[in-house]
Order: C-alpha cells, then structure tokens, then sequence
C-alpha cells in the first residue's frame, strides 16, 4: 500500500494536513505521575483496539513498543513526525499504534494517554479529521475523561476542550526569499494560528518549509477550529502565489539558474550535507512548481527531503554511517536520484 507521501504532488504549495487529538482515559492518573505497571496496562489496552480499528477504516494497522526501538528506529520516526521527542525519551513502556499507509498513528503513553494523528496529502484538512474522528471514536470506548465545562481533559491545560490541533505543512519559497514571512506571521497570530519554521523554533527553516496551526482548543469547536485555518491558508496562498509571479516578473533567469545549479550540485557533488541537501530539493520543487525544470509531478521531492534526513538515510543505506559516511552516502544516493530524472 502507498504511503500518504509517495503520491503525485498536485497541490504546489500545502505539502500535507494533519489533525491531532489528545486524550486521557478514566481510571488512570496523567502520564507523568503513572507508575511502570500502569504504563504497561495503559499501552497493552490501547493495542489490544487496533483490530477494531481495522474493522473500521479496512485498512491495516501494526503496533510496537517505542521504547523499546533502536535510537535510529526512534529518530527516522521522528524525522517522519509519527512520533515526538519526548516520547522517544521515555523509558517508561509506551507504544505506537500505526496504519499501513501511515496516515493514522497513535502515540501511548506520551505527554497525554493517547494522541492520534491523521496526515492527509495536500490541503485536505477535512480528510484528516475524517480519520482521525474515525480512530477517536474506536478509542473512546476505553472510556475518556471529560468535563461538561472544560472538555477533554489533557496534561496541559493549553490542550484542554477540543484536544485538538490541526495543521498545514506548507512550502513557501517566494516569501521567505522576498523576507515577508515575518510579517505573515506576525499577522496569522492575531487571528489565533501559528507559524514555525520545520525543523526548528521560529521561522528558522532550511526547506522553505512552515507548519501553520491553530493555537487555541478551549472555548470553540473543532468546526471553528478547520474553518479558521482554512481561511487562513486560502491568505497564505494567495500572498505565496502573488510574491511568485513577482520574483518571476523580476528575476525568473536568476531563480532558473539557481534551480539548474542546485540540480546540478545534487547530480556531481559527492558529499552533501542534510541542510544543504534540503536546500537544494526546496530550490529544484521551487523550480519543478515554476514549470522551469522537468520534474514530473509524480515525483514527492517532499518525501526525498526526508529519505536524506541522519536515520532515514541510514536506513536507506540499511546499516548505520559516521557523520562523514552519512554525507558521502547522502551524496551517492541523490546523484542516482537527479540521474533518474534524465534532465
């Protein structure tokens, strides 16, 4: 079965959505005051649903134990964002409940009980709710703990109400090489969304990438919640799409040029670094979404701006690698890539 990023690449600037739900279950305290046998009879009752969680979707779902993983296992999920660092780090049993496709996964045992995520490609942010309600449904039959006043009751109050937090991963290029990102989130927060650069805090970013996101959870539905970010990314795509066409008015043979080096570059050098790797792929998806280089659709430069991320290329290599090994196999593996495209 494919995976949610391995498909065409239609939408040029929204990479992917995501909608994450935290939830705790009746009759435990929270994650950080549970003791060992807790944990084990927390994870054990959230793995024994999945195969009622087959049932529902008719998708297949495969579940293990984290903690138990080896640190590149741990940090290529990471690299995936399947999973987060802080559950990586716990040593206490916890667990990840996954679909085939990797659309949906679900996390035990970290900040919060239980927290499902749902990915979807592109601006579907409808499409993962859809499954991540679907997955919620299956789960609350453990028995949530709710309050008619507050809600889902989360670990950090600011998870409280609706527990959720929905997403876009978008590529931006044009403004953060025009230098307006600041203004755009500067002007996102007052509409109660967030901005950050990925990877990293703040707008820092070496892929022109930005995950866009809702900041509040108590005191609005999650109706409010997608149909806030909706208007929000229909803004932040046009302001992208309008700062395109004038970098192409003002300096298309200079963008062209830098999208042909960077090809250039990943098809010779022989030892590239992950930040200059994602750099490179971000200016040849700038150049391939500008019709400037014949890339085909059909190619997720997103998912080959993971694959060369430390774990992920060690697993594609299927050993483990020095950092100076990592960069000579990173470069081996994107000069065979560039030659696949027959540019």
């Amino acid at each position: 079965m494919n995976k949610w990023y391995e498909y065409t690449e239609e939408d040029s600037i929204v990479i992917s959505s995501r909608v994450r739900l935290a939830r705790n279950l009746e009759g435990y305290r929270f994650a950080g005051k549970m003791r060992d046998k807790e944990c084990a009879a927390l994870v054990q009752s959230v793995r024994n649903q999945a195969p009622r969680l087959e049932g529902k979707e008719g998708v297949k779902y495969y579940s293990c134990c984290i903690n138990k993983l080896s640190e590149m296992d741990k940090t290529s999920l990471q690299e995936w964002y399947i999973i987060s660092e802080k559950i990586a780090q716990k040593e206490q049993e916890t667990a990840l409940v996954m679909s085939e496709d990797e659309g949906v996964s679900i996390m035990v045992n970290e900040e919060d009980h239980i927290r499902i995520q749902a990915v979807t490609q592109g601006a579907d942010l409808e499409g993962a709710y859809f499954r991540a309600n679907r997955a919620d449904d299956c789960f609350e039959e453990l028995g949530y703990a709710f309050d008619n006043r507050y809600g889902y009751l989360t670990t950090s109050p600011l998870n409280a109400g609706t527990g959720m937090r929905a997403s876009y991963l978008t590529f931006l290029p044009a403004l953060t090489m025009t230098g307006k990102i600041q203004r755009l989130v500067d002007e996102a927060g007052k509409y109660g969304a967030r901005i950050r650069g990925i990877p990293g805090d703040g707008i820092k970013t070496y892929g022109y990438l930005y995950r866009i996101s809702n900041q509040k959870t108590l005191g609005c539905t999650e109706r409010e919640i997608i149909d806030n970010l909706k208007q929000i990314l229909r803004q932040v795509v046009d302001e992208e799409n309008k700062y395109r066409d004038y970098l192409c008015n003002i300096s298309a043979n200079e963008i062209e040029d830098k999208v042909y080096r960077s090809y250039g570059v990943l098809r010779y050098a022989k030892r590239i670094s992950t930040e200059d790797g994602l750099t490179l792929l971000a200016q040849l998806k700038l150049g391939r979404d500008m019709g400037m280089i014949p890339i085909p659709r059909s190619v997720s430069l997103y998912e080959q701006m993971v694959r060369i991320q430390p774990a992920n290329i060690q697993k594609v290599c299927g050993r483990s690698l020095s950092g100076s090994e990592r960069a000579a196999y990173r470069g081996e593996y994107l000069n065979k890539l560039m030659e696949s495209y027959k540019i």
